[in-house]
């Protein structure tokens, strides 16, 4: 029997052991479906306290509740590890690592690399290596084959390569690792099988494409067409504030067409591990081919700016009540990048909350999800307290991030003037919300 019909056996016996390397918002929600798909599972991540909070059966992501991490701790079925040399015995890794920005706007590949590298040094016959993170096309081919396959190994033949991917959305509770399809593209025909076959066991459609570069272009277009359409609808409030046209009311009248048109909504920037910086690992990736990837970087520059145009709606309102900035006490509702999640990576929250300081105003924030955070100066913020008197005295309240849990008609109720980036009121007759 070959290294594929083996390894295809023990992805349909369950008898294959899955590693999954990186254990944040992608990777742990992965490690439980296969795991509760019947695999054994081990999770391997450089931060000792995830690794320990796994291990004693706790999760540190909302979606993924505890019960579940317990149960599958409790019966053998997924355990953690902060060491490479204990996936020795993996049949398959997919590899789950942040892949950021730097502030060149150029990817940061070093985790990809540090994690092929550690791969290559554990790796054996008949294993599935499968990237996970999202990147420039071509990474795959241009990082992770050479890294792992060597001179000793035949890639297709005695180890499978591939691509996936991740899919995964904070918070929402409607589609998850199981129900979202699975695109793969393989470096041959025989790693796109294994790796097609591995995530069929734990996702209910799984879409093979070509090749690796087409999964990751994949990605990057999924994103990109998002990025480049809230670019689009965050210029259209622009152009409907400069009009005095109310820029909801045009989307609403807008989307009630049945046929090409589909509705996207403005805000204060863009936030997350995906759309503000995935479009960004294409445009890099196309300059060094000399061609300008001109609609990702119009659509940054719109979606960039608007925490500066959020921050001037501020200052408009605050001076319509005859009060600088300066002085004025600030009060910052939601610092997550969306609702009902606790991420606060690229939040748009961050830099509103940076820009305020900077013209010398007192903020505060407060987001029952986000105990604290770091600005870029180091400044250790923490959530405040609700009450009604943190409403009261503040001089100006901004909705940045529209969680659930807000009692929206208590905070319209008890705050002076409030600035609404989500359209959380969409009827402002009482005259003290302001809108973008």
């Amino acid at each position: 029997m070959g290294c594929k019909e083996e390894l295809l056996h023990k992805i349909a016996s369950r008898e294959a052991r899955i590693a999954v390397v990186g254990l944040g918002y992608v990777g742990l929600p992965l490690a439980v479906e296969f795991a509760e798909s019947g695999f054994r599972v081990i999770g391997m991540d450089v931060d000792s306290e995830k690794v320990q909070q796994i291990n004693a059966g706790q999760s540190y992501i909302d979606d993924v509740a505890n019960e579940r991490v317990r149960q599958l701790v409790d019966t053998g079925k997924f355990c953690s590890t902060s060491s490479y040399s204990d996936l020795r015995e993996a049949d398959a890794i997919s590899i789950c690592v942040p892949t950021p920005l730097r502030k060149t706007r150029d990817p940061d590949m070093a985790y990809i690399v540090q994690a092929a590298q550690s791969i290559a040094e554990i790796r054996r016959p008949g294993m599935l290596i499968v990237l996970e993170s999202t990147t420039y096309p071509g990474t795959t081919e241009e990082i992770i084959l050479p890294e792992i396959v060597g001179d000793d190994l035949a890639v297709g033949e005695d180890i499978f390569i591939a691509y996936s991917p991740e899919r995964i959305d904070p918070g929402n509770a409607e589609f998850s690792v199981r129900n979202t399809p699975k695109v793969v593209g393989g470096i041959t025909a025989n790693c796109s099988e294994v790796a097609t076959a591995l995530y069929r066991a734990a996702v209910d459609q799984v879409i093979a494409v070509s090749s690796p570069t087409a999964a990751e272009m994949v990605k990057l277009l999924e994103n990109t067409f998002r990025a480049v359409n809230i670019g689009l609808v965050n210029e259209m409030a622009l152009m409907c504030d400069k009009l005095a046209i109310d820029v909801w009311e045009v989307i609403q009248a807008a989307a009630t067409k049945p046929f090409g048109y589909m509705p996207f909504y403005p805000g204060p920037g863009l936030g997350g591990h995906c759309i503000p910086v995935d479009p960004l690992y294409l445009s890099w990736k196309l300059k060094t081919l000399n061609y300008n990837a001109r609609f990702i970087e119009l659509a940054s520059e719109v979606n960039t700016s608007m925490p500066y145009y959020v921050v001037n709606k501020i200052t408009d309102a605050l001076n319509n009540q005859e009060r600088a900035v300066r002085g004025s006490r600030i009060l910052i509702l939601g610092v997550a990048y969306k609702r009902n999640v606790d991420d606060v990576r690229e939040s748009p929250a961050l830099d509103i909350v940076s820009l305020l300081r900077q013209r010398g105003a007192e903020v505060e924030y407060h987001d029952p999800h986000v105990p604290q955070i770091h600005l870029e100066s180091e400044l250790l913020m923490r959530s405040k307290d609700y009450d009604v008197e943190l409403l009261r005295e503040a001089h100006c309240v901004v909705i940045v991030t529209d969680h659930s849990v807000f009692d929206w008609e208590e905070i319209s109720r008890n705050s002076q003037v409030i600035v609404d980036t989500r359209h959380v009121y969409s009827d402002r007759s009482s005259g003290h919300i302001i809108s973008l």
